[in-house]
């Protein structure tokens, strides 16, 4: 604002200046109401609830965007991580005596859970569905699953017409090659979806180091899924636990 006035004084035109503080004006009025932007805007355990879309062997088959493992694996630790803050969390698939049950490992993680199974390709069409997440009361709504380009993008773009906030965690998502995965992302975004990683959607979730009773439980999850980070936080442990070399 300053270097705007600086510039009227200095003889700059005035329509032309008075434009320029109507959009910065505009600009700070936009930061100000954006849902996107803010402490508000980061996911806590009690504001958001986890969709788990289709993680079965069929969609596997045609994954290219992402080395299956990955996958898998990224999925694992978001599962997991939401069990730990008890985020409500709902598994489904789409014709499954087809296409295959969710990889055992992700079925484990909820034991207690009999995923919803679909005709709809669109996991939002399904009343079973939205009945589930307007039970929850939550307003902003993490989605992963395969693939990106449809079984992903289809319900983000319908919830986010419905006012919902949508989350999508990119690194547990995948499709049928890097450039559906892609540019699937980047017609989320530009329909309004929030892009997150597993990693992401974990540490926003535990805020604060200090809240060691989940903190603890984050452990055992970093070292199984997080890679070379994961890695590092065993050796640390090790090293905190090894004996004091004697002078």
């Amino acid at each position: 604002m300053k270097t705007i006035l600086n510039k009227i004084k200095s003889g700059l035109a005035l329509r032309t200046a008075l434009i320029l503080l109507l959009v910065a004006g505009s600009s700070s009025l936009k930061a100000q109401n954006n849902p996107k932007a803010g402490l508000g805007a980061l996911l806590t355990p009690d504001n958001c609830a986890l969709l788990l879309i289709d993680h079965q062997p069929f969609q596997f088959t045609a994954l290219l965007s992402h080395p299956p493992q990955t996958i898998i694996n990224n999925t694992l630790s978001l599962a997991k991580t939401a069990k730990v803050f008890n985020v409500p969390t709902l598994l489904t698939t789409v014709i499954e005596e087809r296409g295959g049950f969710i990889f055992q490992q992700l079925q484990d993680v909820f034991p207690e859970q009999k995923p919803i199974n679909r005709t709809f390709i669109n996991a939002w069409e399904d009343k079973k569905v939205t009945d589930w997440v307007k039970k929850t009361g939550k307003k902003k709504i993490v989605i992963a699953g395969l693939w990106t380009e449809i079984c992903v993008a289809m319900p983000a773009l319908q919830a986010l017409g419905e006012g919902y906030e949508v989350y999508v965690v990119a690194d547990a998502s995948g499709g049928n090659s890097p450039e559906s995965h892609e540019m699937a992302m980047l017609r989320m975004i530009q329909a309004g979806v929030v892009p997150i990683t597993a990693g992401v959607f974990q540490a926003e979730l535990q805020r604060d180091w200090a809240r060691t009773e989940t903190a603890n439980k984050l452990g055992p999850i970093l070292i199984e899924h997080g890679g070379s980070t994961g890695t590092s936080f065993a050796w640390e442990l090790q090293l905190l636990a090894a004996p004091k070399a004697k002078n």
